[in-house]
């Protein structure tokens, strides 16, 4: 079961002008089963990307960032689930562009305006055939108020739907935030195995999108972990299609760019912890805050070291006060003059550890109250300096085990 995690509410995910979604079933791996999706963008339409670092990247991402690249304003998104077509070789890339070439042709727009994601199980041949034979239906089913569906669509081993929305006013315009995502297991920054559409009706300067799209993954996607495996087919897409009646938004310094990237990271933020919340086998939602670094790199070493020790993990699952396990991680971070001596820990209120050493006041029962919630937050003191960072993560359970041992079958 998801922590604290609902299914998004159809009627409160606010469309967005200038973009029509349609989700239709291929048949890609299981029959029955909403597996491709269509987002179709007016002309006008800014789009900007940020694509996974591992280097063994999947053939739909290869050709999305070439895409991209290439100049050509992107028309159309094309989302299949069951297949990542990843580890396929030449023939990956040849069926990744059938795909491209068969939407392009019916919408009467360039290849090179479609980009192409996919997301299931590495080294299978992708049924192009039949994503390409569902194209029709999903076309047809396209309406602006298919948000809730497009969630749906994109989902792998999730168990539940993660969508949300906000809106802002920008001078005398409403502007409408909505965005979707999915993920539950193989996820570790730069980023995660995941998908995301964050979509807004804003006026932004086209070359501000990607600066934009960097700022948020940092703020969101990259700062989330389950297993600490980086995915192959992680893409995370933000599109701008320019329709609300306000002044562009040129700069991210300006009150209005400010108020804009708050409502756009709020979204994005929501997005990434509802990965979490749906980790594969999770029980727990925990909240890692390492504060007082020097810098924001150490900051991150040890709030990742804590957060994908199977070790600390697995006593989260137990609701094991075993935080020692918490103090090792640190140690083991990767700071070579760290001082054990300047180290506090905090288990939500709890102090555990002051100066490197158990407080003196710390009695188990209080970690062990601590250690029993579906929400915690460990809070780690360096004593270093002024840079904090935030991690987000879950526990590591039997199920855990379970799902990814039954993966393909």
């Amino acid at each position: 079961m998801p922590v604290n995690l609902q299914p998004p509410v159809a009627a409160e995910l606010r469309p967005i002008a200038g973009v029509r979604i349609g989700v239709a079933e291929a048949g890609i791996r299981k029959a029955a089963r909403k597996d491709l999706t269509v987002f179709l963008l007016d002309e006008g339409t800014s789009v900007a990307g940020v694509f996974t670092q591992n280097r063994f990247c999947a053939a739909p991402v290869q050709i999305s960032r070439a895409h991209l690249a290439g100049g050509q304003p992107i028309r159309a998104l094309l989302v299949n689930t069951g297949n990542a077509n990843a580890g396929t070789g030449a023939d990956g890339m040849v069926r990744a562009h059938a795909t491209c070439i068969a939407l392009a042709r019916l919408l009467d727009i360039a290849p090179a305006q479609v980009l192409p994601f996919s997301t299931g199980v590495i080294m299978e041949p992708l049924p192009h055939e039949r994503l390409i034979a569902a194209l029709p239906a999903a076309l047809a089913d396209a309406a602006p108020d298919h948000w809730a569906r497009a969630a749906e669509g994109i989902m792998t081993t999730d168990t539940v739907p993660k969508a949300f929305s906000t809106q802002l006013r920008l001078g005398a315009a409403t502007v409408s935030v909505t965005g979707i995502s999915k993920g539950a297991g193989m996820i570790r920054p730069n980023m995660a195995t995941m998908l995301g559409f964050l979509a807004t009706d804003a006026c932004i300067a086209p070359a501000l999108l990607p600066k934009i799209a960097h700022a948020l993954a940092e703020a969101s996607f990259n700062r989330i972990t389950i297993d600490g495996d980086t995915s192959t087919n992680d893409s995370f897409i933000v599109l701008a299609t320019n329709k609300a009646q306000h002044a562009p938004i040129t700069s991210l310094e300006s009150a209005e760019g400010q108020a804009l990237f708050a409502a756009l990271r709020e979204v994005a933020q929501k997005l990434a912890q509802a990965i979490v919340r749906d980790g594969e086998g999770a029980t727990k939602f925990i909240t890692v805050r390492v504060e007082g670094g020097r810098d924001a790199e150490e900051c991150r070493k040890v709030a990742y070291a804590i957060a994908h020790s199977p070790l600390v993990k697995t006593a989260f699952y137990a609701s094991d006060p075993n935080l020692g396990r918490i103090l090792a991680a640190v140690g083991y971070a990767g700071i070579a003059d760290l001082d054990q001596g300047g180290i506090d820990l905090y288990l939500d209120d709890v102090h555990v550890a002051q100066q490197g050493g158990r407080h003196p006041d710390y009695r188990e029962e209080d970690g062990q109250r601590v250690m029993q919630q579906s929400e915690i937050t460990v809070r780690v003191r360096l004593g270093r300096g002024t840079a904090a960072e935030t991690v987000w993560t879950c526990d590591l359970s039997h199920d855990y085990v379970s799902i990814n041992a039954d993966y393909r079958s």
